[in-house]
């Protein structure tokens, strides 16, 4: 047979399990004992401990006159709908207001009811002091009983189980993380970082400030394991200098949600988080030109190819915000189709948004599902995201590559020229750019087929006899690695270094460009409303980033030390690995032009060379019949002559077929 806990958390486990009618009454039994209690103290502190009153005499009156004044006033006041656990500010000014009406009530009373019994005024005065300090003390005492344990309020440390943390931050998200550890009790806070005047060097709720740049002397006093940070407001150049601070100590560090997480209900205040990479990077993000984001979108019939992938869904929660009358989601993975259709139905029912959500199931290489679906909602603008994109899989999949990011991008664009659509987007990529890959090379293939339509008024499409009016603007967007895409080397560094290492690195010069998704799908929007016919334009990726050192800041920040050969005592190792097939040290985003600033400053405009319609034609007649025949040596030829700057180390393979023997796939 179990036995009841006797201590104090048994206690409190059980006055919170009360029901809560039992809970309110058992506060009214005892602000009624506070009253008396601070009454007789009244009489007691003015008239001295010779002249005690008998309340069960003359006073029996005032007695029963206290309780059944304030009671009420109380009950009005909503003293008794308080959760004594979150009692805050406003609260505590609801206490003083009700007791402060109570004792005006009680004086009246005194004053109308029994004017010739002698009852001193200053009797009132102190009454109304002593339950101020009664009853508002006991709420206070029983909120700090109810937030944890008493060892924690009174300055005593568990010096064993619960993992010590330091909260970067004063301010009140700093103290709503406090409160939430310590309602929590999973981990024990054991000092405040902030160097704001107001705060530095002082003690809140108990917990010591130390300043930023006494890191050190705060782990050494406190042995703090843990550095949570709580500055929701900061830039993120400002994250990225404290980052870069806390680099050099044997802490972990992570952070808390932003407030409009918070206010949006997607988290709590105590979920924390791995320190996100864009804090790392410190890029903060242009907002969003209204005017430009909602041109091509509002209140129009808008399709997205790849509906389903990192960047397409993305686009698709951009473009859902603006209203579109319209919004397809065209994708043949049923199952990403799937997930982003939920997400914006949702999207839709929280914020009452009245566009037309229709799932498409369908592949770009199939033209006649295309043009079906864009002639039959009436399509306007088209972003087209469907691509195969991870370098080494394309290496070794040419075909489907080719027919994926070519031709699908063809048939995209010849099916948007047969509806009539006004606007045509492809989602381009920094390895388009003097490609080394089959995969930057198709792509830009895809980028020249634009280009060359973008360029006719009056087009004979590929595979047709007759010319038709091409009345499309077609223009293309350019960027390198987008943060949290599929594939991102970001949480694979994450998850190895969660396994205790190795960081797997394919070499130690090897940098890109990197940018959240969310400001990708938000500039690709705005840079296709300025579209003029044929544009490239390119997203200011910011500065290029090493990955060995991204790799190091994540150990480092994770608490952890790095293992070589001066340090074999060390946490995680860094292996390289070479680089992979078709894979390049350093990305670029132009080939041979100067880019021109646009209307927004994160967007420029690039005029490159492109081949004539004609030409193009011919060419993807010669790569479709090479396709076909699964004659890989004229394909790496026919992308080597249309494509300036590609280059391939090795002869391509498709792992579609069986290789000679001599030859080796390396994974």
């Amino acid at each position: 047979m179990m036995i009841p806990k006797a201590g104090p958390g048994g206690l409190r486990a059980r006055l919170l399990a009360l029901p809560r009618r039992h809970k309110r009454l058992l506060q009214v039994v005892v602000d009624v004992m506070l009253i008396w209690l601070a009454l007789w103290m009244a009489f007691l502190i003015r008239l001295g401990p010779d002249q005690l009153i008998n309340p069960f005499g003359d006073y029996l009156w005032l007695f029963l006159a206290a309780p059944a004044t304030a009671i009420p006033v109380f009950i009005r006041f909503g003293l008794y709908r308080a959760v004594l656990r979150y009692l805050g500010g406003n609260a505590l000014l609801t206490l003083f207001n009700a007791v402060s009406f109570a004792a005006l009530i009680l004086a009246l009373v005194i004053f109308l009811k029994r004017p010739d019994i002698l009852v001193p005024r200053t009797v009132v005065f102190i009454h109304w002091v002593m339950s101020l300090l009664l009853v508002g003390g006991l709420r206070l005492l029983m909120r700090q009983y109810f937030l944890g344990d008493w060892r924690w309020q009174f300055g005593f440390r568990d010096e064993g189980g619960l993992p010590r943390v330091a909260i970067y931050g004063a301010g009140s998200a700093g103290y709503q993380l406090l409160t939430a550890l310590r309602l929590g009790r999973e981990m024990l806070p054991v000092a405040f970082i902030d160097d704001a005047p107001g705060v530095a060097n002082r003690m809140v709720d108990g917990l010591k400030v130390y300043r930023a740049r006494r890191v050190d002397q705060m782990i050494e006093e406190t042995g703090a394991e843990q550095i949570l940070l709580a500055i929701p407001s900061a830039s993120r150049a400002r994250r990225r200098e404290i980052l870069a601070e806390l680099e050099r100590y044997p802490v972990s560090v992570r952070t808390i949600p932003g407030f409009m997480d918070l206010a949006n209900g997607r988290v709590r205040v105590g979920d924390l988080q791995e320190v996100d990479i864009i804090d790392l990077l410190g890029r903060d993000p242009v907002p969003p030109r209204r005017e430009l984001f909602e041109r091509c979108i509002r209140r129009r019939s808008v399709l997205v190819t790849g509906a389903g992938g990192s960047i397409g869904a993305e686009l698709c929660r951009q473009i859902l915000v603006s209203e579109p009358s319209v919004l397809v989601l065209f994708e043949h993975s049923e199952y990403n189709l799937y997930s982003i259709h939920q997400q914006l139905q949702e999207l839709l029912a929280q914020h009452g948004l009245t566009t037309r959500l229709v799932p498409v199931m369908g592949s770009v290489r199939d033209i006649g599902r295309l043009a079906d679906v864009m002639g039959g909602w009436s399509v306007e603008t088209v972003y087209h995201a469907a691509a195969y994109k991870h370098v080494p899989l394309v290496e070794h999949n040419v075909i489907e590559g080719v027919l994926n990011n070519v031709f699908g991008t063809l048939h995209a664009a010849q099916a948007a020229i047969a509806a009539g659509v006004k606007q045509f987007v492809l989602i381009s990529t920094d390895k388009a750019v003097r490609p080394t890959n089959v995969m930057g090379s198709t792509k830009r293939l895809s980028e020249l087929i634009l280009q060359a339509l973008a360029g006719e008024q009056s087009v004979t499409l590929f595979g047709e006899d007759e010319p038709r009016p091409c009345e499309t603007r077609f223009s293309m967007v350019r960027f390198g690695n987008v943060l949290g895409s599929s594939g991102s080397v970001i949480p694979r560094f994450r998850e190895q270094i969660r396994q205790g290492g190795p960081v797997t690195i394919t070499h130690p010069e090897i940098t890109r460009y990197f940018m959240t998704i969310t400001e990708a799908a938000q500039l690709v929007i705005q840079a296709g409303a300025m579209a003029r016919g044929g544009d490239v334009f390119v997203l200011d990726m910011g500065e290029p980033v090493k990955i060995v050192e991204l790799a190091e800041k994540m150990i480092r920040l994770s608490g952890l030390s790095m293992r070589c050969s001066a340090a074999p005592e060390g946490d995680i190792e860094l292996r390289f690995t070479g680089l992979r097939p078709g894979e390049k040290l350093y990305e670029e985003l132009l080939i041979d032009a100067e880019a021109c600033p646009t209307d927004h400053p994160m967007i420029w405009r690039a005029d490159e060379d492109f081949l004539s319609w004609t030409a193009l034609c011919a060419l993807l007649s010669e790569l479709k019949t090479a396709v076909d025949l699964h004659d890989l040596p004229t394909i790496q030829k026919l992308l080597q002559k249309a494509v300036t700057g590609y280059s391939c180390s090795a002869e391509v393979m498709d792992v579609s077929r069986p290789v000679p023997a001599r030859a080796e796939i390396v994974h």
